[in-house]
């Protein structure tokens, strides 16, 4: 075989094998999409959304219990801060271990009991629905699955319609459940112009937040830390306690989230120069707690970046993002800590769509 036959014959051999993947391909198409999800959530469920939340508010819940696990976690703390703030309503996280593990019944009568749960198919978090809704609670499941048990179980249920998400860490699915949290809650409070402006101009905040290089420039710097904290207070705290979980999931980067004011109670001693910090500082109250923190840091000479539309004069960087209502920041600021994620998983040379040890559900009890 001469060699002009020899590559036909390997091109023959290799033809209709595509290649793999490049890593990071399937998570960059899920941050990308994120506007587009932001836009379809609104058009194709807001109206029931609203039936929901008019629903639950005639019922008159007297607290809110929401059950979550992992990255929906953090949306729930989201969805517990917006309805402690916004409706006056006593809101708690579930320990579902006290349900599954040990057995507890615990009484749930005039209470909303929310399972926010990206596949909605853990059992744990099925089983407290389960457990609330025999107890008389009125019981509301958010996932991305409307066949999921979870969504058979609760007497309500709204579906993300983020469609598939192509990487095992969770971007869009997060980023949904945040708005399905804010127009829920601010359903049951009663209309506000300003939500549906805020709404309105969603899709093309989130363009305009992922068209920045900046996240990219930001893992440059930061792709041979050892570790890292986040930190935020109030609605800034879920955007930290996510943040932490996407590095230490992508780049298997120990990252420490917590709460500022948390901070100051002891592990401000372990701050130097060497420990990169990335505080979230939005416009509203939580964010100007965080002035004081930031201030506390850079006297330890924290290397100290700033996520939000102000910053400080404390700070070494500042990654800007829109000038919006604190309620509304976490929506926008969690996408280049996302994208923060995915390049310092890149340059640290491992594959963010497919981290090692996980699968896109996790089943726990």
């Amino acid at each position: 075989m001469n060699q002009s036959d020899s590559a036909d014959h390997n091109d023959t051999l290799t033809s209709g094998i595509s290649a793999p993947p490049m890593p990071g391909s399937a998570m960059t198409a899920d941050i990308a999409s994120q506007p587009k999800v932001y836009a379809h959530f609104v058009d194709s469920q807001g109206a029931h959304v609203a039936q929901v939340a008019a629903a639950i508010a005639q019922n008159r819940p007297k607290s809110i219990v929401f059950v979550a696990r992992g990255t929906s976690a953090h949306a729930a703390l989201y969805g517990a801060y917006l309805a402690e703030v916004r409706l006056g309503l006593r809101a708690s996280i579930a320990a579902p271990s006290s349900i599954t593990l040990y057995g507890a019944r615990h009484e749930f009568a005039d209470c909303l009991v929310v399972g926010v749960s990206q596949s909605g198919g853990s059992p744990d978090i099925d089983q407290v629905l389960q457990a609330a809704g025999a107890s008389g609670a009125q019981t509301l499941a958010i996932t991305n699955n409307s066949d999921s048990a979870l969504a058979h179980t609760a007497h309500h249920h709204i579906d993300l319609q983020a469609g598939k998400e192509l990487a095992v860490a969770a971007t869009k699915t997060y980023t949904s459940e945040l708005l399905a949290l804010l127009l829920l809650i601010e359903g049951i409070r009663g209309r506000d112009p300003q939500v549906d402006a805020f709404v309105a101009d969603l899709p093309e905040l989130a363009r305009t937040v992922l068209d920045d290089p900046a996240p990219g420039q930001l893992a440059s710097r930061y792709r041979f830390a050892s570790q890292m904290i986040t930190t935020g207070r109030g609605l800034g705290y879920p955007t930290a306690r996510e943040t932490a979980l996407k590095l230490m999931e992508t780049s298997y980067l120990p990252v420490l989230a917590f709460s500022g004011a948390d901070l100051l109670h002891g592990p401000l001693a372990m701050v130097d120069s060497q420990l990169p910090i990335l505080a979230f500082m939005g416009n509203g109250p939580g964010g100007a707690a965080m002035v004081e923190v930031a201030q506390r840091l850079s006297q330890q000479q924290a290397d100290l970046v700033t996520i939000g539309p102000k910053g400080t004069d404390a700070a070494v960087h500042a990654l800007a993002t829109p000038d919006v209502e604190e309620r509304f920041s976490p929506l926008l600021d969690v996408l280049p800590m996302q994208q923060l994620a995915l390049s310092m998983a890149l340059q640290r040379g491992q594959n963010p769509d497919a981290p090692r040890g996980l699968q896109k559900v996790t089943k726990t009890v």
